[in-house]
């Protein structure tokens, strides 16, 4: 798989509310990180990932794109 692009090495601190549906940006590319914009159609190698939040609450999105834990950071960007 392509390597992404790191938009920011710190997570994303976002409110989320239950059963909404978020698209995160898997890519790097976005201007509206930690979400998709569509900016990954431009070479097709990427699609967004869904997340439905079984919760309402603040979550950690990943900034970095090097989770193992897609959407949410896992501290991957300690390493960077």
């Amino acid at each position: 798989m392509e390597k992404s692009v790191t938009s920011q090495k710190s997570p994303y601190k976002v409110k989320v509310e239950k059963d909404k549906i978020y698209f995160w940006c898997v890519c790097g590319l976005s201007q509206k990180q930690p979400f998709c914009d569509g900016s990954h159609k431009k070479d097709g190698k990427f699609k967004s990932l869904k997340y439905i939040a079984k919760e309402s609450k603040e979550v950690f999105f990943c900034g970095c794109k090097m989770t193992n834990h897609q959407p949410l950071c896992d501290g991957s960007h300690s390493k960077l």
